[in-house]
């Protein structure tokens, strides 16, 4: 056989290869994050669940969902391992200070103006001329024989007059 014909094959199972070889390794740091956990690690279910891991076993895990509340999940359930500042930024609504600085970014845009005070022109209650009128204004201006010549040029439906 000529190697042309072979090359298609040849670069499907190079992608096949390729595909499963990454899927698996991907199953793989899935596995080992989930072997590393440890008790009072803030974990989220693959159900979406928020919860701390109370107590690792070989196949199960047992989360504390809230107070008086304990669930037992197989470990394949654990979606992901969270950090201490991630899960109590989700959990408990603590942000943890990242800017050292202290700077505050403003909620809108005064800020890009550098004054405290609404531009003048802003707050006036003209209306903006775009270069339009109204066709109420172009009826007006036009003459009526514009207005019988637009008449007769209209098309119809049928109608007796109709040629």
């Amino acid at each position: 056989m000529n190697t042309l014909t072979l090359l298609p094959f040849i670069v499907l199972i190079a992608a096949m290869f390729l595909m499963t070889r990454s899927a698996k390794r991907k199953q793989q740091q899935a596995a080992n994050m989930r072997n590393d956990m440890q008790p009072g690690s803030g974990v989220r279910t693959i159900g979406g669940m928020y919860a701390t891991v109370k107590e690792v076993n070989e196949d199960t895990v047992l989360l504390d969902a809230g107070p008086g509340v304990e669930l037992l999940f197989a470990k394949n359930a654990i979606g992901a391992v969270l950090t201490d500042d991630e899960y109590n930024r989700i959990v408990h609504g603590v942000e943890h200070d990242l800017k050292a600085d202290g700077s505050v970014v403003p909620d809108d845009a005064s800020s890009l103006t550098e004054t405290d005070e609404p531009a003048a022109d802003a707050s006036d209650d003209k209306p903006v001329d775009l270069g339009k009128t109204d066709a109420a204004e172009d009826a007006a201006d036009k003459p009526a024989e514009a207005k019988a010549d637009a008449a007769e040029l209209k098309k119809t439906d049928g109608e007796a007059d109709a040629k």
